[in-house]
């Protein structure tokens, strides 16, 4: 992982930019400056389509280490499972796309 990649980023990137990592379907992302906070980084959890994009406008945002671990223990609920399993069968089918390069990518 590199820490002067990700240092640059939060220096340089766009608001709300989005860095690829290795790891599909989870991104560095820039959050701005707000309310007297300055710019920090988080991390996006976000299902990628075929091309490697994601599949979302935002996915699930995680600030730091503590926020993984409670995601983590509500993730070890079985009835989630079920409930996910009920929504498959009611929503519609998504059209998926087709790839792109050229893409800057962070190697974790």
């Amino acid at each position: 992982m590199s820490e002067d990649k990700i240092s640059s980023f939060l220096k340089t990137g766009p608001d709300w930019g989005r860095l690829k990592t290795s790891i599909p379907g989870v991104f560095v992302l820039k959050m701005p400056e707000y309310k007297g906070i300055p710019p920090r980084l988080a991390v996006d959890l976000n299902p990628v389509d075929e091309r490697g994009s994601p599949t979302k406008k935002r996915g699930l945002l995680l600030r730091s280490k503590s926020e993984l671990e409670q995601y983590r223990e509500i993730f070890q609920f079985d009835k989630i499972s079920l409930l996910l399993e009920n929504v498959d069968k009611i929503n519609p089918a998504v059209k998926k796309q087709t790839a792109k390069s050229g893409e800057d990518v962070l190697e974790l």
